[in-house]
Order: structure tokens, then sequence, then C-alpha cells
């Protein structure tokens, strides 16, 4: 009996990988290198992955969700970041991080009204990351002071993805500094509140359409139905949803290194040097062949860690894996791809020199390389 590969895909699975490579092919591909430039999304992606349900995959349909999986929101990122992966990191913040924290760890009140919003028109964002808590994510600053029924939040956040445009803020802040890991807590904070501010948007070398800000709480008065979870358990929401959207990050590190190998590939069978197509000569074959083989490694770690994790498995090592090793493929499988165009390819008329630009981010955020090879070997013995 032949095994089916984990690269294989339900019927389901491919008409959805389908429609969403068919908006990314008609919408996004004609202004990515625009928003590039202006480091700006389109004021309408974000309207048009909301109307393809691409905001809520794993929603319930009751809440105006999919009610879909996570693999298929791993394949919605893999495919947005094929084109456009500054659009691929807005979809997978919304899905992997913020969507599946509410779901995981709010309560029923909290899932109803949350939930409905992200997946009804609400932007969400993750504020974890401060200029003192980064790899050491629990070395926070900001802090939580309960005030009756309601918390002050104050402090700042930064590298916080999708705060240009989000309206719910997932926060983590510490009630008892004296507690360590164990004082983290997550608070839900709304934009609009009294005392929030989005101050400044980073000006970045790579998925420069995709927004990340700083932000700033002066004495937010967040009410107790805001927690998520319980006080003192925001450790273990960060952990969890951290582990998950690992995972998210190694499909938009796929999609980045086909997308850079398509363009590469088609442009070899073009260009003519010495009275031949360049893609009749063996280092350029070669090259391209040690490129799909990492492509391919990558899609079979990211499938696996995410199939694991929708049938409920432990997936924390597979996730760093994927995470590890998609990463470290894009940056490789772009900076290839890019040498093939020759002098054209380093220039900005070129989509190589953007893909190479965007895959530098796969080895820092959400865990560095660093973290995950230390997650991955912890958990050898």
């Amino acid at each position: 009996m032949v095994r089916p590969a984990l690269t294989d895909l339900s019927e389901e699975e491919r008409l959805f990988r389908t429609t969403v490579r068919a908006f990314a092919e008609e919408r996004l591909r004609p202004l990515a290198a625009e928003m590039d430039r202006e480091g700006k999304l389109h004021p309408e992606v974000v309207t048009w992955l909301f109307e393809l349900g691409l905001m809520g995959i794993e929603v319930s349909e009751s809440w105006g969700g999919a009610g879909a999986t996570f693999f298929i929101s791993v394949l919605a990122i893999e495919e947005l970041a094929r084109v456009d992966p500054s659009v691929a990191v807005v979809c997978d913040v919304q899905n992997t991080l913020v969507i599946n924290a509410v779901r995981k760890f709010g309560n029923s009140e909290q899932q109803k009204r949350l939930l409905g919003k992200l997946a009804g028109g609400s932007v969400g964002a993750y504020a974890l990351s401060e200029a003192g808590s980064g790899s050491d994510a629990f070395a926070l600053a900001c802090r939580a002071e309960a005030r009756g029924s309601d918390f002050a939040v104050t402090g700042r956040k930064l590298w916080v993805t999708n705060g240009g445009e989000a309206e719910l803020f997932l926060v983590f802040a510490t009630v008892d500094p004296g507690a360590g890991y164990k004082g983290i807590t997550c608070f839900v904070v709304e934009r609009g509140m009294a005392g929030f501010s989005v101050p400044r948007k980073e000006d970045k070398l790579g998925i420069r359409a995709s927004s990340t800000c700083e932000l700033v709480f002066d004495g937010v008065v967040v009410p107790r139905a805001n927690v998520l979870g319980a006080v003192g358990k925001g450790y273990k929401v960060a952990i969890e949803t951290l582990n998950a959207g690992r995972i998210g990050i190694a499909g938009q590190m796929v999609g980045l290194a086909q997308g850079a190998f398509e363009g590469a590939l088609a442009y070899v069978q073009q260009r003519e040097q010495f009275g031949h197509k360049i893609a009749e000569f063996q280092a350029v074959r070669h090259r391209l062949a040690r490129a799909a083989i990492d492509i391919e490694a990558a899609r079979l770690l990211t499938y696996n860690a995410a199939r694991l994790h929708d049938a409920g498995q432990s997936f924390v090592r597979e996730a760093a894996m994927a995470k590890w090793f998609a990463s470290d493929a894009a940056e490789r499988v772009a900076s290839e791809c890019l040498e093939l165009y020759g002098g054209v390819g380093f220039t900005k008329e070129c989509p190589a020199e953007k893909f190479l630009r965007d895959a530098k981010i796969g080895k820092i955020y959400e865990g560095t390389s660093f973290v995950q090879l230390d997650t991955i070997a912890r958990l050898l013995f």
C-alpha cells in the first residue's frame, strides 16, 4: 500500500489553496512592489482578506468565521507569502496567534465577543516584546496595577505586527514583578481606550508593507473581563500560542521560497548567454535542484507540525524544527535565486531582491533561530 505524502491535500484543501492563489495573483501581485516601496498596505487589502474569509479561518461559522482547521490557516499563509510575505504575516498573526489564543484561553463570553469581532472585520495584534524583553520574553517592564475591578496598564511594547491596523491587542504585562513569570497576565486592550497610543511605525528592511509598531500604555484602564485566561497565567498563553505561531512563520517562509524559486525558474528559461538559455547550463540546473529540495523539505516539516497541531498531538519540537529549517531555507533559496538573475536581480525592478529582504525576518521573529535550536536540543533528552 502506498502511503500518502504529507504534502498530499484533500479535495477541500486543494480547492482552498487554488482560491487563495488566484486571489494573491489577481489582487496582490499588481500591488506588491508599490506597497513595499511605500511601506504600507493598500487600503483595500485588509478588507479583501476579510471578504475572502482569511482572517477568521478557525473561528466557528456561527461567529462569522470559516470553521476550518489550523492546517488551512498555514495553507493560506503559504499562498499569500508566495506573492507578498507582508500580506501573509497580517493573516498569520491574526489566525495563529490572536485567534488561537482566544479560542484556547478565552472563556465563553470572551470567545463569543472577541472571535466575532476578529472574524468580522477587526484586526488583532500580539504585544509581547519590549526593549529589554525579546528572546527573554518574560523580562517584562510593562505593569498592570489592580484598581478595584479593573487594571491600569502602563508601559511600552515594541515590534508589534499589525499595530497600525489592529483594533484588538493581546498585551502581556505583569501584575506582580516579584512573582517572576507567574505574575504575567494577558490583557485584551482595545484601540480607543484612554491612555493607549501607537506613536511610531518602524521603517524596516523587509516585509515593509506589514506594520510593525511601538505601543504606549499610560495607565490604560482595562476591565477584568478583558483578562484572557487568568491573572498570573499570561506566561502559559504566551508560550502555547507562540509554539503554534511558529508553524505559521514556517508556512510564510515556505511560500516566500516558492515564490522566489518560481520567478527564477521562469527567468533562466528565457535568458540567453553564449547562444544558450542559461537553464541549459548544469551549474544553473543544480542550483535550482538544491533550491527545490530545500523548499520540499521545509514544506514537509511545516505540514507535519500543522497536522500534529490539528490532531491534538505534541508538536513543540516539530514546530521549532519547521521554523528553524524553513527560515534558513528561505534565506538561502532567495539568495540563490537572486544570483540567477545576474545584475538585474540586484535592482528594485526585480522581485528577487524583495524576497531576499523579506526572508531575513524569518530567523528573528516569533523566536529566533537560536531559540529554536535550544528548544529542539532540550526536547531531545
